[in-house]
């Protein structure tokens, strides 16, 4: 919690003060971490594992909104209007998650600017990634959104500790980038032949990002994100 990017702009009785005021809680893979139409008591930060994000129709049907990793916040929508989860949230390995309490949170609001401009940025890039990932499921194919998919975990302001090797199976990729499994070998397979990716035996090594952020494979081509080059670039 103290490499969070806010909680660097507390004075050290401050960040004392709150870190005092959280709780942590363990979860098994495949339990429920927070579920919707409940109500908002806590903003939430995963210590370590991964999770995900997604909401389920009345007939059983389930879509995935993102995915959750270490020192991603999450819930301060929720927080802020005062209304129960819109979503739920199901741990994909164990996961250890970090809770603040709503009055610990409402605090930093009124007291710290620093803490309103993270909570700004946050939202921002929160918006960002869901337009994105809609974008991409209406105008990419396959192998593209799970391109994108992939290049979304590196987003700096969601995952500030992303590292280029994700312990991420493909079943999770699939979930992610709501795609079949069997899609995403083939994908990842030709991504690796691209070297945009290496493989490994519990995920995988991302060796080229601005490769994945630029990928069409409609044009059978990783397009470089930079350059300028026509649908270079994240969304």
């Amino acid at each position: 919690m103290r490499r969070s990017k806010w909680a660097s702009a507390l004075s050290p009785a401050d960040l004392e003060h709150v870190l005092g005021s959280m709780q942590e809680r363990q979860f098994a893979r495949g339990s429920c971490i927070a579920r919707a139409g409940q109500l908002v008591e806590h903003w939430m930060a995963l210590i370590d594992g991964f999770a995900k994000m997604s909401v389920a129709s009345e007939d059983g049907r389930v879509s995935t909104l993102t995915g959750v990793s270490a020192g991603v916040w999450f819930g301060e929508g929720s927080l802020f209007k005062h209304e129960a989860r819109r979503y739920d949230v199901f741990a994909l390995r164990p996961t250890r998650v970090a809770l603040m309490p709503r009055r610990t949170f409402e605090w930093l609001r009124g007291t710290s600017v620093p803490f309103n401009h993270y909570l700004q940025d946050l939202l921002n890039a929160r918006l960002s990634l869901f337009i994105g990932a809609l974008e991409h499921e209406r105008l990419l194919d396959t192998d593209a959104r799970v391109a994108n998919c992939l290049a979304s975990l590196y987003n700096p302001e969601l995952y500030p500790e992303a590292p280029r090797s994700l312990e991420v199976g493909q079943t999770e990729i699939g979930l992610l980038a709501n795609v079949s499994r069997q899609r995403v070998n083939v994908a990842l397979q030709r991504f690796q032949a691209l070297g945009l990716i290496r493989l490994e035996k519990r995920g995988l090594t991302v060796l080229d990002l601005a490769g994945l952020r630029g990928y069409r494979a409609s044009c059978g081509c990783a397009l470089a994100a930079e350059g300028g080059r026509p649908g270079s670039g994240a969304a």
